[in-house]
């Protein structure tokens, strides 16, 4: 079955993301709706897509509990086949889990030419109050330009434990302050509101295309 994409954005921009949810919330979810259109107005062409297990949670079928990332990296490179030819480079990536998936696949896609690059919004370093069950070996050796936008009380990974890491030189992170997994601040404590952390987001990402994708 063919990819549904949900699009934001001029449909002559020069450079089209895609990006696939998290483990538990939809294409549409509030997070992903303020991110898509933050991404827009920055004059990217955003495309949204769902993993079956969270399309069907919109049919008679009901809800399922989420695969294991490894399960649906097929259907992340399916969406990027059925996305098809873009007028200029490709990002792909997604919010938690979508990015963590995106990443899996990156450097296949990279090394073929399909994709400029990787963004990951609120990578799941680990899971919540378990540091030492990483989802980082991948990274250490990725080969694709990869950015990756994180709060700093972003329980799934923090400023503290991710520089331990090692990660790749490819990868950058922009760390966003007081923000949760979806890059939400208390704007109370930090100063910053959401909106805040969207822009700086997009503006992030236009300096770092401009840089992997000239």
């Amino acid at each position: 079955m063919a990819t549904e994409f949900l699009f934001d954005g001029p449909e002559d921009a020069r450079v089209t993301i895609m990006l696939a949810h998290g483990a538990g919330a939809p294409m549409d979810s509030a997070s992903m709706n303020a991110t898509a259109r933050a991404l827009a107005a920055g004059g990217f062409r955003v495309a949204r897509f769902e993993f079956a297990y969270m399309a069907s949670r919109r049919s008679a079928a009901g809800k399922k509990p989420p695969p294991r990332a490894e399960t649906v990296m097929p259907e992340y490179v399916a969406a990027v086949d059925d996305l098809g030819p873009t007028d200029g480079p490709l990002v792909v990536g997604g919010k938690s889990m979508g990015g963590r998936v995106a990443s899996m696949v990156a450097d296949a896609l990279f090394d073929a030419g399909r994709i400029a690059g990787l963004l990951c919004l609120g990578y799941p370093f680990h899971p919540p109050g378990r540091p030492e069950q990483l989802r980082t070996r991948h990274l250490i050796d990725l080969r694709t330009p990869t950015l990756i936008c994180q709060g700093t009380r972003d329980e799934f990974g923090v400023p503290d434990e991710v520089k331990t890491y090692g990660l790749s030189k490819a990868i950058e992170v922009r760390w966003l302050e007081d923000g949760d997994h979806d890059l939400k601040p208390r704007k109370a404590i930090s100063g910053f509101s959401t909106a805040d952390h969207l822009k700086t987001v997009t503006d992030t990402v236009t300096g770092w295309v401009g840089r992997i994708a000239p």
